[in-house]
């Protein structure tokens, strides 16, 4: 059953993340590449890194052309499930980004905290990060630092104007220690879920394996997602626009009152 044990939810809560025993069964998880590579098919010019709002099926407004199969994922009962045992029965949809790192030259994401670029306030999501290839530290896999979401605070980043990175901001030196981390070893089809305020990144893939993980985020319908603020000042490396991102309610109702559920939907 695709549902959190004690176990797993006392680690999300100590360390910042956890790797559920729930995985993609495996005809699912060969459809997703499929997807994923008629998505790279329909975005010869974009980096297979930066692939935002990759579920919004079209023209997402954010120089993406998505695909309806990652909001079907996305929107999946049995992710659903393992996110509501950490954010509560009121679940929304706001976001998902497909990081594909080539083989040879897939690019480094510097060590970072997601909140410091997303308009949610209070600051709460839950990222559900899903492995369509293998995952390793190898090729690049995802890391984090243990316990580093602990003090709920957002740590100053650096800007880097630099085009081989996944994201253009770092956090600044001596924030945290790296020696801490710990490699997200994932096998196609397993997932990690993570943080809002864990500091995690990814080193380059330089093996001559391909790695790919779907990135869903989800937060409580507590929290509002503030259309009229910009975290980075669009200096996230990412082309975004939260004004017109869509969301949807995916279980419960929208406890805040607040969140514009109509914005971005097509008609």
């Amino acid at each position: 059953m695709a549902q959190l044990t004690a176990d797993e939810l006392t680690s999300y809560r100590n360390e910042g993340w956890v790797r559920p025993a729930y995985r993609l069964p495996h005809d699912r998880t060969t459809f997703m590449r499929e997807a994923l590579d008629e998505l790279i098919r329909r975005n010869p010019g974009v980096r297979p890194e930066k692939l935002v709002s990759a579920h919004i099926e079209g023209d997402n407004g954010e120089g993406v052309h998505g695909s309806a199969a990652f909001l079907e994922l996305a929107r999946d009962p049995a992710l659903v499930e393992l996110v509501s045992g950490v954010l509560g029965d009121d679940v929304i949809l706001w976001g998902c980004h497909v990081f594909c790192k080539p083989a040879g030259d897939g690019y480094e994401t510097p060590w970072h905290q997601d909140g410091h670029y997303w308009p949610i306030r209070p600051l709460a999501t839950c990222t559900v990060w899903v492995a369509l290839e293998d995952s390793d530290a190898g090729n690049g896999c995802l890391r984090v630092i243990p316990g580093s979401h602990k003090e709920r605070r957002l740590h100053d980043h650096l800007h880097e104007d630099r085009t081989d990175l996944t994201l253009a901001q770092r956090l600044a030196p001596g924030t945290f220690d790296e020696d801490t981390a710990a490699d997200v070893e994932l096998a196609a089809g397993q997932m990690s879920l993570h943080d809002v305020y864990m500091i995690h990144g990814a080193r380059a893939n330089t093996s001559n394996r391909r790695r790919t993980g779907v990135a869903l985020r989800y937060m409580p319908s507590t929290s509002v997602f503030d259309r009229s603020l910009r975290p980075v000042d669009g200096k996230s490396g990412v082309p975004v626009d939260f004004a017109r991102r869509p969301l949807w309610l995916v279980r419960g109702v929208d406890r805040s009152g607040c969140n514009d559920f109509s914005a971005g939907h097509r008609r």
